[in-house]
């Protein structure tokens, strides 16, 4: 198996995806589907909340408030606590809210645009995050070949053929295929798996030589190209969907807008163990808890708002 090479370069355990986080994605899919079901023709049609009225389209807006709020209050129990997690995690964290952005993007596109080809000698929807999702693979799997290289031996011009071989990395092809939601659960693998393999290395794992396109750079350098990476060719879907003739309603800007919050809330403890969560404040909170309120706050405002609309 690929996963193979990845865990033999790297000294591991897995820092898994903490159970709060993974419970706080699954509330997140679950309020996406209720949201992205309500017209944009609904949105002024009133909304019970708290006891008053607002709009439905309020309550789009509610979800980015509350993702903020619980950002917030994360923020708030990190604040003075001992690092909770590596340096080669924190440059590895803005990932995740590229990834999320991605997803936000990717939550309202119809499955039948995958392979309509925009034209132009273009790639299609499925070719551009093919190339994410294999992109991705090699710069987690070959960045932790760079990282275990003996720090005595001159680094190579790049990674070598026999190394690539034993790597055994499916075609990009390959990466793309299957429903859409498969595709993006093989990136989120992918990504969670890079990162907890990866996060352990210290400022001067960072600094160590590695290559980029066959230019000089840093451990820390390729780290840091997962999240432009993953920018980079959201940016490319984008223009494809337009080519396609594909416009975003206003319900899927907000959509977009809410993942995009949650992302940045994610990033501040992506690649944390579990047991940093669990950690209770000053006043017994604790990190999971915030997450856990949240979910529940966004699973049942879209689940209202979405019966407010008759969607």
């Amino acid at each position: 198996m690929a996963d193979d090479f990845l865990i033999q370069h790297t000294p591991g355990p897995t820092v898994e995806v903490p159970p709060g986080v993974l419970a706080a994605r699954r509330a997140i899919a679950t309020a996406t589907t209720d949201l992205l079901a309500i017209p944009d023709a609904a949105l002024e049609t009133g909304w019970p909340w708290r006891n008053d009225e607002a709009d439905v389209r309020y309550g789009l807006y509610r979800a980015i408030e509350a993702i903020e709020e619980a950002g917030t209050a994360v923020e708030r129990l990190l604040r003075g606590r001992p690092a909770a997690r590596p340096p080669a995690a924190d440059r590895i964290a803005p990932a995740t809210i590229a990834r999320w952005d991605l997803h936000g993007l990717l939550a309202s596109v119809d499955e039948r645009l995958l392979d309509r080809h925009p034209g132009g000698g273009e790639w299609t929807l499925r070719q551009t995050l093919a190339h994410i999702v294999g992109g991705q693979r090699a710069y987690g799997w070959f960045t932790a070949w760079w990282a275990s290289r003996p720090a005595d031996e001159p680094a190579p011009d790049g990674v070598p053929e026999s190394v690539r071989d034993a790597a055994g990395l499916p075609d990009e092809e390959i990466e793309g295929e299957g429903t859409l939601l498969a595709v993006r659960a093989r990136f989120d693998a992918i990504l969670d798996l890079s990162a907890g393999r990866l996060g352990y290395l210290d400022d001067d794992g960072l600094a160590r030589p590695a290559r980029w396109a066959g230019i000089p750079v840093t451990i820390g350098f390729r780290l840091g190209r997962w999240s432009s990476h993953v920018i980079e060719h959201t940016v490319q879907l984008d223009k494809t969907l337009v080519v396609l003739g594909r416009h975003p309603t206003e319900v899927e800007r907000l959509v977009r807008h809410i993942h995009g919050a949650y992302g940045r809330l994610e990033a501040l403890v992506f690649g944390m163990p579990a047991a940093a969560l669990e950690v209770a404040g000053p006043r017994g909170r604790s990190i999971d808890a915030v997450l856990a309120d949240l979910g529940a706050e966004l699973v049942a405002d879209a689940q209202s708002a979405r019966a407010a609309a008759g969607a």
